[in-house]
């Protein structure tokens, strides 16, 4: 009884689910890109690194070692996977440290000082990052594992006391060894938690795309790691920014991705589009007036021809009006996604009237128009682009058979408005794009865009726009190293 009762748990559980509008997959592809960048990062921060002053006492013999500075990191072999437990895993095994540090010695009143270079060999670093979502939804570095060692140290002194260095060396250097040791985990800490996350910020969550929408790019679960690839799904919806608290069942099929060739996979359901015609129509932006000098001579022409009959009986002051044409979408447009393309379908009403100025408007006609879009996807850069195609139009009255037959005439008229008129205004806006959610610095390039039934993916490879500590001095936080400090354990090599 209380395995069915589980199971029915489970199964409800699921049933309410939020469903993904958007997915994201990167590959283990794109590790070998993600590694040359990390590394010189990591290099950079490793020399941020500072060493307590080494100094003791023989008899008569003082020695101090001061200013020691980690000056560059040379790799043998490093190795950057995926892994189920950790996430993301960073091995680097026999590497070495260059290290550039002052040395003084007192015997008696005989003084020696000076500066040398040093390295530290047989350098392994093991570091993994746990990644997760926060409260508001956000992609976080929320732990890091590390060890590290040191196993020898090399120093060449020179100079009149250089047998005196050298009989002290082992003193020196084991410290010097013991230091580095403490010190490496600490900054690899902090370089996860704080300066990472400092990156991670950077991706859109909630934010706006223009004066009307905003769009929700909340993660709805952990992120999920494979010995493959690392799987994000997001909310993937647009919202009125005038109701934030507004939000569109999911009811499209999810987008499945499969691929794992490029670098980068992104798919988005029919309910990712849905919720941005949504959104508009909402905000009241899917509708056009045009009027007087706006309607193309031709076509004011034309509409005056047609509706004659009921022009002439008019009011001599109101005969000669400026003729106002009026589109506006009746419902929310909806996406259609297949294997042989997108479409968008649109119902639409069309009213004509008469605007003599300082008077009420006289109708002449109401129509009802019905329109279908081809919509073509690009990537460029981080936005996500649409270029739309008038492909089927139709105008008929929902007050008669015989109405309908009299609009005949103005299909042709009306159809070449929305080709010359329209379309150029709704191209401006949807070319702009929509911003992906990748941290800045980081583009696609090499996009590939295939339909699938319900939802579309686009593969694509990954390109540094910016170097990671170019962005991260850019967003650096406050200084909150202090709330970041690593356990012992972790320090510890």
């Amino acid at each position: 009884m209380a395995l069915l009762w589980a199971l029915f748990l489970a199964l409800l559980a699921g049933a309410h689910a939020e469903l993904p509008g958007c997915k994201i997959r990167v590959t283990s592809a794109a590790l070998e890109l993600v590694k040359q960048e990390g590394l010189r990062f990591l290099e950079q921060e490793l020399e941020t690194i500072t060493i307590p002053d080494v100094y003791g006492a023989k008899g008569h013999f003082y020695y101090n070692i001061s200013d020691v500075r980690v000056t560059q990191l040379h790799l043998i072999s490093s190795e950057l996977h995926f892994q189920p437990d950790q996430d993301l895993l960073l091995n680097i095994s026999n590497a070495s440290l260059g290290l550039h540090f002052r040395r003084q010695l007192l015997y008696w009143f005989l003084y020696d000082g000076g500066y040398i270079n040093a390295s530290a060999e047989g350098v392994s670093i093991r570091t993994g990052l746990q990644l997760s979502q926060d409260s508001s939804g956000r992609i976080k570095v929320s732990n890091v594992s590390c060890e590290a060692s040191v196993s020898k140290m090399n120093m060449a002194f020179g100079g009149t006391f250089r047998r005196m260095y050298n009989f002290f060396s082992t003193f020196i250097t084991s410290g010097m060894r013991f230091l580095l040791n403490q010190q490496i985990c600490p900054v690899l800490y902090h370089a996860g938690m704080v300066l990472l996350n400092s990156l991670l910020d950077t991706v859109p969550v909630r934010s706006s795309v223009d004066d009307l929408v905003g769009i929700d790019y909340s993660l709805l679960k952990d992120p999920v790691v494979s010995n493959g690839n690392l799987d994000m799904e997001f909310r993937g919806a647009f919202f009125p920014l005038k109701e934030d608290n507004w939000s569109l069942p999911n009811r499209a099929v999810e987008p499945q991705l499969e691929d794992d060739e490029r670098m980068v996979y992104v798919a988005f359901s029919e309910f990712f589009f849905d919720s941005a015609m949504e959104s508009y129509f909402q905000a009241g932006a899917l509708q056009l007036t045009l009027v007087g000098d706006k309607v193309p001579s031709d076509l004011d022409m034309l509409l005056r021809a047609t509706y004659f009959g009921s022009i002439v009986l008019l009011s001599p002051t109101v005969i000669n009006s400026p003729l106002k044409l009026k589109l506006e979408a009746t419902s929310p447009p909806r996406c259609t996604i297949k294997p042989s393309g997108t479409t968008i379908s649109i119902t639409a009403s069309v009213t004509i009237t008469l605007a003599p100025p300082m008077l009420p408007e006289v109708e002449l006609s109401k129509m009802i128009m019905e329109g279908r879009l081809s919509a073509k996807l690009t990537l460029r850069g981080k936005a996500l682009r649409v270029k739309l195609d008038l492909r089927r139009f139709q105008i008929y009255s929902n007050q008669s058979a015989l109405e309908s037959l009299a609009l005949i005439p103005l299909q042709a008229p009306l159809k070449t408005l929305l080709q010359i008129g329209v379309m150029p205004l709704l191209n401006e806006r949807t070319w702009r794009g929509v911003q992906i959610p990748l941290p800045e610095g980081i583009n696609f390039v090499r996009e590939v865009v295939t339909n699938h039934a319900g939802f579309v993916t686009v593969g694509a490879d990954l390109h540094f726009a910016k170097g990671l500590r170019e962005v991260i001095d850019k967003n650096r936080p406050a200084d909150v190293a202090a709330s970041h400090v690593p356990p012992p354990s972790a320090a510890a090599a």
